[in-house]
């Protein structure tokens, strides 16, 4: 059963590119942009990732902190982040725990081809952790996610 809107994220939220831990508790006080996307150094997931980038300071103002996940290893964020320039820290979901608890990992069809993957949803946590909104994958704009998270 993935998580709901009204429901506490776990605390464990997985490894960063650093190889930290990442816990809910490290941002007690603020609030979460947990987005989660398919796949570094992809079009959609680079547009998204640029989004927030580009607006960071706008989200830190609001009081959010972003993390972004997806099933990439730690050396593939190392050099997304790199290449990107991106401010905020992204947690290497390789063992899929994470997405699975949220909801986000499950079959996906292309081209009439069926796969297992992640399906690109963000999560608005409060300050408590506890899950404010959910932006399902027919809501995700890449290019202007941060101003839909922004309400602009």
């Amino acid at each position: 059963m993935a998580l709901q809107v009204g429901d506490k994220a776990p605390e464990i939220l997985g490894v960063n590119e650093n190889g930290n831990e990442i816990k809910l508790s490290d941002y007690t006080g603020k609030k979460v942009v947990l987005y989660f996307y398919p796949k570094d150094n992809t079009p959609g997931c680079t547009a998204q990732a640029c989004s927030l980038r580009d607006n960071y300071d706008k989200l830190k103002k609001e009081g959010y902190e972003v993390i972004g996940v997806s099933t990439d290893s730690v050396t593939s964020h190392q050099k997304f982040i790199t290449k990107q320039n991106l401010p905020f820290t992204l947690i290497s979901d390789v063992d899929k725990k994470l997405s699975e608890q949220f909801g986000t990992w499950g079959e996906k069809s292309l081209y009439g081809k069926k796969y297992m993957g992640t399906f690109r949803t963000t999560f608005l946590l409060d300050e408590s952790g506890i899950i404010t909104r959910i932006m399902l994958p027919k809501e995700v704009n890449t290019k202007i996610h941060a101003e839909q998270i922004l309400g602009e």
